[in-house]
């Protein structure tokens, strides 16, 4: 599965909209401006690991959600079995 602004953005509104919360609060939780998110929103920009860290954290979501390698919010990408 190869990454995607698009699928990121989609899923980092659908997060925050599912907790309720604005662009504005989820501006204050990552100490950006509201055009960063609007622009990670539309898929036209990303964010910093840190970011994506808290995010996860705040929404209590995977990172391996939120980069559209699993679909289940909960679930983390399994790792494969250790090569010996």
């Amino acid at each position: 599965m190869m990454f995607s602004k698009e699928l990121f953005g989609q899923r980092l509104k659908e997060i925050r909209l599912n907790a309720g919360e604005t662009q504005a609060q989820l501006c204050e939780v990552l100490s950006i401006n509201k055009s960063r998110v609007s622009a990670m929103e539309k898929g036209i920009n990303t964010t910093t690991a840190e970011k994506i860290a808290l995010i996860c954290e705040h929404y209590q979501v995977s990172s391996d959600y939120l980069l559209g390698l699993v679909d289940d919010p909960r679930d983390r990408l399994k790792s494969k079995e250790p090569r010996g």
